[in-house]
């Protein structure tokens, strides 16, 4: 896991209308990103069909960051996977979770029981397990969220991509932690596992409005921890830091809110395949 070159993406929603959404991933296809991600969520239009634009509008991989597993039947889920999988000759990543506790609310109200961790951690297996059989000899690139030891143990056997959650000020030492128990975890498929780290911000730009409840945290408390949320500096102390995290954790795969996609660009020129 820790050899892997550096990719970058993005992630964003079409909130502004279908125009500006397409001239945000042909930014970022030009940019030299490697990937445009979209959220789930009844607040949001939906990822499946916004993320097929995505893909008409540039070459660059498209991918859900995450699907929430309640909010739909497995079979639907996988349904909607892979036809993505299909029409974008396969530049599709499926990202799926258990839904963050907020997401409850729109569970319900789409008529779909909410469930104990275990029954939705069963939901993402089945929906996997469905993809597969969808799939065939194809394989859609799988992207799991993991922080708990149950989380981490699915991630280590059915994902492609893992993109390491921990709360927002946690240490380095816990994130290391992390993914030495994920490689172990893994076994003979930790080095075909890539590592992924979301970014809240980077550059210089103040922290956005909705850091706050998406952390828990002030956005100057936030600034304040030494967040690996965050990425601060020059373009160079950026990259430095970058390369500094990929030796430690073996995080090679950074993605980004669209609101920094100008900011990280000069990072994405000089590490970009490195």
């Amino acid at each position: 896991m820790t050899n892997r070159a550096f990719r970058f993406g993005v992630v964003g929603s079409a909130d502004r209308g279908a125009e500006e959404w397409k001239r945000t991933v042909r930014r970022a296809a030009g940019l030299g990103y490697s990937t445009v991600l979209m959220p789930d969520g009844l607040q949001l239009l939906s990822p499946f069909p916004t993320l097929a634009v995505a893909a008409m509008a540039a070459d660059i991989r498209v991918g859900t960051f995450v699907a929430a597993a309640p909010l739909r039947l497995p079979r639907s889920a996988a349904w909607d996977a892979h036809t993505l999988s299909v029409l974008t000759d396969g530049r599709f990543d499926f990202g799926i979770g258990t839904g963050r506790p907020q997401a409850e609310q729109q569970v319900n109200e789409v008529g779909l029981p909410w469930g104990s961790a275990k029954e939705r951690r069963d939901q993402v297996r089945e929906t996997l397990d469905q993809l597969a059989k969808l799939d065939g000899d194809k394989h859609t690139p799988v992207m799991l969220a993991s922080g708990g030891p149950r989380s981490l143990a699915l991630a280590a056997a059915r994902a492609d991509i893992v993109s390491l959650a921990k709360p927002a000020t946690a240490p380095r030492e816990e994130m290391l932690q992390l993914t030495q128990e994920l490689r172990e975890l893994a076994g003979a498929r930790a080095d075909h596992i890539e590592l992924a780290m979301n970014l809240f911000a980077a550059g210089t730009t103040a922290l956005p409005a909705w850091s706050k409840k998406a952390t828990g945290l002030d956005p100057a408390e936030l600034e304040k921890s030494d967040s690996l949320m965050l990425l601060r500096g020059t373009p160079q102390e950026m990259a430095d830091e970058l390369q500094r995290r990929r030796d430690e954790f073996g995080a090679s795969y950074i993605t980004v809110n669209t609101d920094y996609l100008d900011e990280l660009a000069p990072v994405v020129e000089m590490l970009n395949g490195k």
